[in-house]
């Protein structure tokens, strides 16, 4: 068997590839020798600026914070360096995710914040467009948060980053994180709007309790807990605050009810 490299590929294959390789890279691949420069000039720039049109809706925040050149080579270094596994364009911004996670990690050309900056935006995409949905025939939407087993809503994301990144923008560019990181639940309200919200670390630790699907514990358990692992002197008092928050949780859409 001929190596794959070696293999005899039918022409017009070929001249797609090289095409495709000069429309992605034409500072180091030659355009087709047989196309005026003048007319690849208009595929070159159709394609450069769908993408970065694209981008540019799907990260908004970085596309603002950047400098217009800086944006162009960031979007270039993409075309170079990353290969896409979907034609699909509502998950270009996965794709640009995972080449900055990847290829383009610890640049130094880009700002500290830029990987976590872009996944917080790509959360908000993906829980725009995201499909799933919650067997409501088993949950009780009015039933008791303490007494019952609270069901955390598969459209609230339980996140964490190094920067705060939802302050982020022109006027707010950290050089360094800050001593605490931010703890940041992403949801889809019923309203379908995408809405954030800044939470401490314990409550990131009930909503993480709560989404154990191992031990699964009523919501008095789930406090009580983490009484136990704050050493808190009046667990009573953790249970009566802890009520009212997840109260207020389910006001917002981020808790569906108990489970039935």
């Amino acid at each position: 068997m001929p190596e794959q490299a070696d293999v005899i590929q039918p022409d017009f294959i070929r001249r797609q590839r090289a095409f495709a390789a000069h429309l992605r890279d034409p500072a180091r691949v030659p355009g087709p020798e047989d196309v005026e420069d003048r007319r690849m000039a208009i595929y070159r720039d159709l394609v450069f600026n769908n993408v970065s049109a694209l981008l540019a809706g799907n990260f908004p925040v970085i596309r603002r914070i950047l400098p217009d050149a800086q944006w162009d080579g960031l979007i270039r270094d993409f075309f170079v360096r990353h290969r896409a596994k979907t034609p699909l364009f509502l998950e270009l911004g996965q794709e640009f995710l995972d080449f900055l996670q990847t290829a383009r990690t610890g640049d130094p050309r880009d700002p500290p914040f830029l990987l976590e900056l872009a996944h917080y935006e790509w959360v908000e995409l993906a829980l725009q467009i995201s499909d799933v949905e919650p067997d409501r025939t088993r949950i009780d939407p009015s039933g008791d948060l303490l007494d019952g087993r609270p069901v955390v809503s598969p459209l609230a994301w339980n996140l964490s980053y190094r920067f705060p990144v939802h302050r982020i923008g022109p006027d707010c560019r950290p050089d360094a994180p800050p001593d605490e990181p931010t703890h940041l639940v992403v949801y889809r309200t019923p309203e379908d709007d995408i809405a954030f919200l800044e939470i401490n670390a314990v409550t990131q630790r009930l909503l993480i309790l709560l989404e154990e699907e191992s031990s699964p514990q009523t919501g008095c358990e789930v406090l009580g807990r983490i009484a136990a692992e704050l050493g808190h002197p009046d667990p009573e008092q953790v249970i009566a605050f802890g009520a009212g928050l997840m109260e207020d949780l389910r006001t917002k859409g981020v808790l569906l009810g108990t489970a039935c």
